[in-house]
């Protein structure tokens, strides 16, 4: 019998369960696999309580009540990616319950996801694409990226990415941070840091990359989105809840702003009756802009080890593992 036991609800894991469970059970850990449709709730979570030690969770509602009924066999939390906000992190702290995850995981496929945008509003390949395939020929006005102006509103990993790329496409950028950025950046890849209020005044585009937390719950309210021009788009590639979703619906309909494209939603997945599946000047996806094979797999990876070393399990033998599992996939 094993010592550990672990609840295994990362849905980007669940699929690869015949990688992975062996690899567990010969590091000494049984494994609970729940039914998961994107993420646990918290009523999910609970009918697990007092029965694991360590968890490999997603999106799941790692609550102060869920953290506390889980607790004390509960000795770790280990997330799969990078966002903890669905973790009350100040409650596990508070029982000595470490909370690992993978930082700068998906920079490179989000920042892709994010330029991929703005050349589909910019050169209007879906709008085009839709209009021949219904026996048009309209030729939709389309711009090029150096004519734009991109604002990036969280400079951290992925805004730093972003702002690369959109600078090798001669893009004017302009950034905005709550905390300093380095003028070594700003300067190589001419960036303009300024207010919110200044960026979004100007933007033709308005990319979202900063972490979910108190500050930036509702940051893109009603009163943010009047900022903007009636030709921007904004694009959310970070977290739902950073946008006040129906009063972006509100913006869309009203025409205070051009388009939008989201990869994150307030509710997830996107429930049937949301307004924004009927708009086509929308483009949305179903929280999907990691996709990465060798990001995914990196992943994997790290999030059993962040798991091992919250356990105080010896790392000698999953490195092992690990080095003969590369080695057959070469």
């Amino acid at each position: 019998m094993n010592q550990y036991t672990i609840l295994l609800s990362a849905p980007y894991m669940l699929p690869y369960t015949d990688r992975f469970l062996p690899i567990l059970d010969q590091l000494g850990c049984d494994v609970i696999v729940p039914d998961v449709n994107e993420r646990l709730s918290e009523e999910e979570i609970l009918a697990y309580a007092g029965k694991f030690d360590g968890t490999i969770c997603g999106d799941d509602h790692y609550s102060d009540r869920v953290i506390k009924k889980c607790a004390p066999r509960l000795k770790v939390i280990s997330k799969w990616g990078t966002g903890i906000d669905s973790i009350d992190k100040s409650a596990a702290d508070a029982l000595d319950i470490p909370v690992f995850r993978t930082t700068n995981a998906f920079t490179v496929p989000v920042s892709d996801s994010v330029l991929a945008y703005i050349l589909a509003f910019s050169r209007k390949q879906p709008w085009l694409d839709r209009n021949i395939k219904r026996g048009g020929w309209k030729k939709i006005p389309g711009k090029s990226l150096s004519e734009s102006t991109l604002g990036v509103i969280g400079v951290g990993n992925i805004g730093k990415a972003v702002l690369k790329k959109a600078h090798a496409f001669n893009m004017r950028l302009l950034g905005n941070d709550i905390v300093p950025i380095s003028q070594e950046f700003t300067s190589k890849f001419d960036v303009d840091m300024m207010s919110l209020e200044g960026l979004l005044i100007q933007a033709d585009f308005v990319s979202i990359n900063c972490d979910l937390n108190p500050t930036s719950r509702h940051l893109i309210n009603e009163k943010v989105l009047s900022l903007m021009k009636p030709s921007a788009v904004i694009i959310n590639t970070a977290r739902g809840p950073i946008i006040d979703e129906s009063a972006l619906i509100n913006a869309l309909e009203s025409k205070d702003i051009a388009g939008a494209a989201l990869d994150v939603y307030e509710t997830e997945p996107l429930p049937d009756d949301s307004p924004l599946l009927s708009m086509d000047q929308v483009m949305l996806a179903p929280h999907n802009s990691n996709s990465s094979p060798l990001a995914w797999e990196a992943v994997h990876w790290n999030t059993i080890r962040n798991l091992l070393l919250g356990l105080g399990i010896s790392l000698n033998t999953f490195d092992a593992i690990k080095k003969e599992k590369m080695r057959v996939q070469e």
